[in-house]
C-alpha cells in the first residue's frame, strides 16, 4: 500500500546551520502521527519543509507523488494544509470571513455551503461567534477557528503545529479531543506537539526528534510507556 506521506533523508538548513538532518517517516491515510521532542528540536522547521515554505534537500512523496518541485500552492492544491503554531487568522475579519476564505477554491462549488455548517455543527462555539472579529476571540476559540478554516480547504493531509500551546489544560483537552475526532472525516493528521502526553495519547504512531534528527520511533501506545520518554518528556517514570 502507498503511504499517503513518505519522507526519506530529509535535511533542511538555515545557512550554515543544518536544523533537520536525515530525517525519515512514513505515514498511512487516516491515521495521526505526531513528532514530540524538546524546544529547537527542529518540529516546526520540518513542518515548514513539508509545506514548502522552506527549501530541503531529500525526498517527500504525497500519495506516491515526488513534491520536489512543488511549491505551496501546489501542495494545497493536493490537499495537503498546514495550521501553525501562530494560528495566522484575520483579526480585523469575522469568524465567518475567515472560514470563508479557507474556502476560496470550493466557493462556486454544489455543497459549498453544507461545508460551512458542518464545521459550525463540529465547532458550535465559532457558531455562536460567527460575526465577532477573530481577533477578539479567546485562545481555545482561535484555534478551533483555525482548525475550522483548514477543514474548509478540504484537506487530505492536516499538519498541526502546537495546537495546545498557550491554552488552558480544560481546553487543550477539548482541543485534542476535536483532533482525535477528525478521522471520522477521512482526514490523516501530522501532529507536532510539546505536550508529549497529549500528543501520545492520541496519536497512532511516533516520532521523537531531538536536535534535529530521530532518535526514537514506535507506536505512539508504546513510546507512552517507554522509560526513556517518559523521564523526558512526561515528567516521571514509568
Amino acid at each position: 500500500m502507498t503511504a499517503l506521506l513518505d519522507v526519506v533523508d530529509l535535511h533542511v538548513s538555515y545557512g550554515r546551520v543544518e536544523a533537520v538532518r536525515g530525517v525519515s517517516l512514513t505515514m498511512e491515510a487516516g491515521r495521526i502521527v505526531t513528532v514530540i521532542g524538546p524546544n529547537g528540536a527542529g518540529k516546526t522547521t520540518l513542518l515548514a519543509a513539508l509545506m514548502g515554505l522552506l527549501p530541503s534537500r531529500g525526498s517527500v512523496f504525497h500519495d506516491g507523488a515526488d513534491m520536489a518541485r512543488l511549491e505551496v500552492e501546489d501542495r494545497v492544491e493536493r490537499g495537503i494544509c498546514l495550521v501553525p503554531e501562530a494560528r495566522e487568522l484575520f483579526g480585523d475579519m469575522s469568524v465567518a470571513d475567515n472560514l470563508l476564505l479557507g474556502a476560496y477554491r470550493f466557493r462556486r462549488e454544489r455543497g459549498f455551503r453544507s461545508k460551512l455548517d458542518d464545521v459550525y455543527a463540529r465547532f458550535p462555539r465559532l457558531a455562536d461567534r460567527r460575526r465577532q472579529t477573530a481577533g477578539t476571540l479567546s485562545g481555545g476559540e482561535r484555534q478551533m477557528l483555525a482548525l475550522g478554516r483548514a477543514l474548509m480547504m478540504r484537506p487530505r493531509l492536516l499538519m498541526l503545529d502546537e495546537p495546545s500551546l498557550g491554552l488552558a489544560p480544560l481546553i487543550v483537552r477539548e482541543i485534542f479531543r476535536i483532533i482525535a475526532g477528525l478521522r471520522e472525516l477521512g482526514v490523516s493528521i501530522l501532529l507536532v506537539e510539546q505536550n508529549a502526553r497529549a500528543a501520545l495519547e492520541s496519536a497512532d504512531y511516533a516520532y521523537v526528534l531531538e536536535t534535529g534528527e530521530i532518535g526514537m520511533h514506535g507506536p505512539a501506545a508504546v513510546l507512552l510507556h517507554d522509560a526513556r520518554v517518559t523521564a523526558t518528556y512526561l515528567g516521571g517514570s514509568v
